[in-house]
C-alpha cells in the first residue's frame, strides 16, 4: 500500500486510487507506486478486472512540474526509464483495465488513461498532453500510444498544440470510450469490469496480448501471434469447460485455469 496510491479489491475488481491532492500530480513516488500497484493486480488471481481513478474531482492532472524542473539531463535520462517502465506495467496487466476519468486528464495523467483498455470519461473532464508548452514532449507513452489509439494526424494536432479537448470531443476521436454524467463515472467504471468477474481469465489475458502484440507488428506476425495464443487455449480446462456448458446449454463455470 503506497502512500499516494493504493489497490482497493472488492467482489473480484481492483480499483488503483490515486489520492494525492489536490490535483494528483505524478511525482516519481506517485509512478513508481502506480507501477508496483499494476504488478499487484496483474499476479493477484482474486482480480479479474481492474479500474484506475483519480477520485471525483480529478484523474490526473499530470507531471510534477516542479519536481521535473529541478531536474538535469542526467537526471531525467535515468527516471524517464522508470516512468515508461510504470506505466507499462498498468498497460501490462493482462486482465481488462478500465480508466475512469473525471476532471482534468493531461500529460502523464493523459498518458495513464492511455494505458487503459477502455476509457469512461465524466462529461466535464478534460483530456491533452500539453507538454510541447513546457518546451518538451509527452515521455511516458504519450506519443506512442496516442497516434495507435486515434491517429497520427489527430495525435500531432494534440500533441503539437497541447490543446486539451473536451469530453464529447473525446469521444468523437476515440479518446475515449464513453461519456457518462461525472457522478457516474466511477460507478460505470465498476460496472463495466464486473462483466469480467468468473469469466474465461485465460483467455482473456491472450486476448488482450494477441491485440495489443498484435498491433506492434506487421499483419501477417500478427495472424500468428493470433495462432499461437488461439491454438494454445485448447490446452486449458476453460476452453473444456466453455465449450462443454455450449453443448449442454448450461452456464459456464470457468476455473481460470
Amino acid at each position: 500500500m503506497g502512500e499516494f496510491v493504493r489497490v482497493e479489491t472488492a467482489d473480484g475488481v481492483a480499483t488503483i486510487r490515486l489520492d494525492r491532492p489536490k490535483m494528483n500530480a505524478l511525482n516519481g513516488q506517485v509512478q513508481r507506486e502506480i507501477g508496483e500497484c499494476a504488478r499487484q493486480v496483474d499476479a493477484d488471481p482474486e482480480v479479474f478486472a481492474v479500474v484506475i481513478y483519480g477520485g471525483e474531482r480529478v484523474f490526473a492532472a499530470g507531471a510534477d512540474i516542479k519536481e521535473m524542473a529541478a531536474m538535469s539531463y542526467a537526471d531525467m535520462a535515468a527516471h524517464s526509464r522508470v516512468l515508461q517502465d510504470c506505466f507499462t506495467a498498468v498497460a501490462r496487466i493482462g486482465k481488462p483495465v478500465v480508466a475512469a476519468v473525471t476532471g482534468y486528464a493531461l500529460g502523464g495523467g493523459c498518458e495513464l488513461a492511455l494505458c487503459a483498455d477502455i476509457r469512461i470519461a465524466g462529461e466535464s473532464a478534460k483530456l491533452g498532453q500539453p507538454e510541447i508548452l513546457l518546451g518538451i514532449i509527452p515521455g511516458a507513452g504519450g506519443t506512442q500510444r496516442l497516434p495507435r489509439l486515434v491517429g497520427p494526424a489527430r495525435a500531432k494536432d494534440l500533441i503539437f498544440t497541447g490543446r486539451h479537448v473536451s469530453a464529447a470531443e473525446a469521444l468523437e476521436i476515440g479518446l475515449v470510450d464513453r461519456v457518462v454524467p461525472d457522478a457516474d463515472v466511477y460507478t460505470e467504471a465498476l460496472a463495466y469490469a464486473a462483466k469480467f468477474v468468473g469469466g474465461p481469465a485465460v483467455a482473456l489475458r491472450a486476448a488482450k496480448q494477441a491485440v495489443d502484440h498484435g498491433l506492434e507488428a506487421d499483419l501477417d506476425t500478427g495472424l500468428e501471434i493470433e495462432r499461437l495464443a488461439f491454438s494454445g487455449l485448447f490446452a486449458t480446462d476453460d476452453a473444456k469447460i466453455g465449450m462443454s456448458a455450449f453443448a449442454e446449454k448450461t452456464q459456464a463455470k470457468f476455473t481460470g485455469r
